[in-house]
């Protein structure tokens, strides 16, 4: 009978990482989730996970000093931003490709099972686009590295949900996504607008669960 897993959660507050982590809450396979984070969480997300799932604060640009959290099954990176909010390129980068290139470090030095992690449609490391260019780069450099076992990125699209940040691009795109889906259709499927529930779900399977 498969032991139950344990999981760790980087970027458990975003759009993606809330979805996940009520998922892995509901998941019978899982017994323990931590969940790494840049703030202390409010009272009422921490009372409704409290069955299995533990909070932790830290520094991530000194991730490396908790690399015993990575001693799990499953690692799961939901980290991600935008250059607006970020302020610059360069502080971009660091949080779309370095925390979540040394997660993937930690991931390997800790034998995880498996380590997921959310990339973008498009991604291409000799994109003229700076976005994917650096979501590319950062999908040669994890599939590139030796040892790290069961490596997988899901590619979404546009996010569909509720958030708490403002984003009015993105605001606008939510409104006529149902209408842009339908003509999505054969080859440009893929490019439809999907929700972030859907994205978690996607992430939870690409997982390993072998029989142990």
């Amino acid at each position: 009978m498969a032991q139950f897993k344990t999981a760790l959660v980087l970027g458990a507050t975003g759009l993606v990482g809330k979805a996940l982590v009520r998922q892995l809450q509901d998941d019978p396979r899982y017994k323990q989730v931590t969940c790494l984070v840049r703030r202390p969480m409010p009272l009422s997300v921490v009372g409704h996970h409290q069955k299995k799932v533990n909070w932790l604060v830290i520094d991530f640009d000194s991730l490396q000093d908790y690399e015993g959290y990575f001693k799990v099954d499953h690692v799961y990176c939901c980290l991600g931003t935008t250059i607006q909010k970020a302020g610059s390129q360069e502080a971009f980068r660091k949080v779309d490709f370095e925390y979540v290139h040394v997660a993937a470090q930690l991931t390997r030095s800790q034998q995880c099972k498996s380590f997921v992690w959310i990339s973008s449609i498009g991604a291409n490391a000799k994109s003229s686009n700076f976005y994917l260019r650096v979501k590319g780069e950062l999908e040669n450099a994890i599939m590139g590295m030796t040892q790290l076992k069961n490596a997988a990125a899901v590619r979404p699209s546009l996010l569909l949900g509720e958030r708490h940040e403002n984003r009015p691009l993105e605001d606008i795109a939510q409104t006529i996504a149902p209408v842009l889906g339908m003509f999505l259709v054969g080859p440009l499927k893929k490019y439809q607008p999907v929700s972030a529930i859907e994205v978690a779900h996607k992430m939870i399977r690409l997982q390993v669960f072998d029989e142990d």
